[in-house]
């Protein structure tokens, strides 16, 4: 009886391990992000998004660390990644004038993180990598500051209030960010097409 109660709980506990359990606590951080910017309480925004983007770097390390990377984890943690940075952008892009987050940079975000979930299955299904670029993490990396950079600017009044560093921080932070993203999204789609046309150097 003890090893069928070992067996019926092994894979709950295996499934809602530590790194997934970090996934869910940051797509909670998540919704209270932009709850918080909606409110306008830019200071508390900009703590929590900090907080829930270091979330991602713990369970991350820890999934490795302790070989405890799941199926589940494997969709989990890339969807609260793409939910929290690009809901972040399209909250501060609707306040443009004052977070210097523009529109099309929001759609840029958007669109390369919906271009490469829809080719992520064409790679696997393929036999191709689709792991993570360094490109795509210095991306996170830059997403992660523009972002942070922005509320730290609203939470100063404002692109036109702000101290002038802060605003020397943002605006390259925001060109790295597309620079990075575009770029990033290109690479993937090499990848897919080498695949789908069966080059054997992604097998």
């Amino acid at each position: 009886m003890s090893t069928d109660t070992k067996s019926s709980t092994a894979p709950a506990s295996t499934v809602f391990n530590v790194p997934n359990q970090l996934t869910a606590v940051r797509l909670v951080l998540s919704i209270l992000v932009f709850v918080l910017i909606a409110w306008e309480r830019f200071v508390l925004a900009l703590v929590v998004f900090v907080l829930a983007a270091s979330t991602d770097w713990i369970d991350g390390y820890w999934a490795r660390r302790y070989g405890q990377v799941t199926k589940l984890g494997r969709i989990f943690d890339p969807f609260v990644d793409k939910f929290i940075i690009c809901g972040t952008f399209i909250f501060l892009s609707s306040m443009s004038a004052r977070s210097g987050i523009d529109a099309w940079l929001s759609v840029v975000i958007v669109g390369r993180e919906l271009l490469v979930t829809a080719i992520r299955s064409v790679v696997e299904q393929g036999g191709g990598d689709f792991s993570a670029k360094w490109v795509a993490k210095w991306k996170m990396g830059f997403q992660c500051i523009a972002a942070s950079a922005s509320l730290a600017v609203l939470a100063k009044g404002g692109m036109t209030d702000a101290p002038s560093w802060m605003v020397w921080v943002l605006v390259p932070a925001i060109w790295l960010t597309l620079i990075t993203t575009v770029y990033s999204g290109l690479e993937y789609l090499v990848v897919a097409w080498r695949t789908i046309v069966g080059d054997s150097s992604v097998r």
